[in-house]
């Protein structure tokens, strides 16, 4: 039954990307017969630089006049296929951004419906009632903290003047109050003086092995 009455399924129709490749295969055929033309132009034109004048020269020139109206005829074409291309490209840009809009303000409105739903579980009066309470456990622990660093066993009758007169006088005690320094610790300590030795007069000393002087010999008694 297909075979006599052909197939039932349709065929899918053609998207912009299609159209633009075929407008751009078209354009690309346009340009190479073009190219033919440029080629045939430039040989008639060598022909006639050599050609005197008479019907051979005028037959050539019909032919080079023919050639170049074709050439106007295909760059229109040309000229008209690159617009259709481009204005498909445009159609083409301007419908990937209505999409990309669709797809952003579905985003929104399902994060306004998220919102929405999650706005229903929130009481703004626990809140309120959370942020009172919180405040006053603070201040509860503020006084604890007081109450542990209390003083005891002090007069509640000291005047603060008199505790501020004693300070500074303890202070000028303090400055008069000087510790002896030990002997040792002194460094004004004069040392005591080596004796002087003439170098003269140890040329007739006599030392021994290790250098060290030896005590002269006491003269024997008969």
């Amino acid at each position: 039954m297909n075979r006599l009455f052909g197939s039932s399924k349709r065929q899918p129709k053609p998207t912009l990307n299609d159209a633009i490749s075929n407008t751009e295969v078209r354009v690309d055929a346009v340009e190479v017969k073009i190219k033919k033309l440029d080629a045939e132009l430039t040989r008639y034109r060598d022909q006639l630089k050599k050609m005197r004048d008479g019907p051979a020269k005028k037959n050539v020139q019909q032919k080079a006049l023919r050639i170049l109206k074709q050439k106007k005829l295909y760059e229109a074409q040309r000229d008209n296929l690159q617009q259709q291309s481009f204005n498909m490209e445009q159609a083409q840009m301007t419908t990937e951004n209505l999409r990309n809009v669709m797809a952003t303000v579905d985003a929104m409105q399902t994060a306004n419906k998220e919102m929405k739903k999650q706005y229903k579980n929130v009481n703004l009066d626990k809140i309120d009632h959370l942020q009172d309470e919180m405040e006053d456990l603070m201040e509860q622990a503020n006084e604890v903290q007081e109450t542990l660093g209390r003083s005891y066993n002090l007069p509640d009758d000291i005047d603060e003047e008199d505790l501020e007169a004693e300070l500074d006088a303890l202070g000028d005690e303090l400055e008069f109050e000087e510790e002896e320094v030990p002997s040792y610790l002194q460094e004004d300590i004069e040392l005591p003086k080596t004796a002087e030795v003439d170098p003269n007069s140890q040329q007739d000393l006599k030392l021994d092995e290790f250098g060290l002087p030896v005590a002269a010999e006491a003269p024997m008694k008969a």
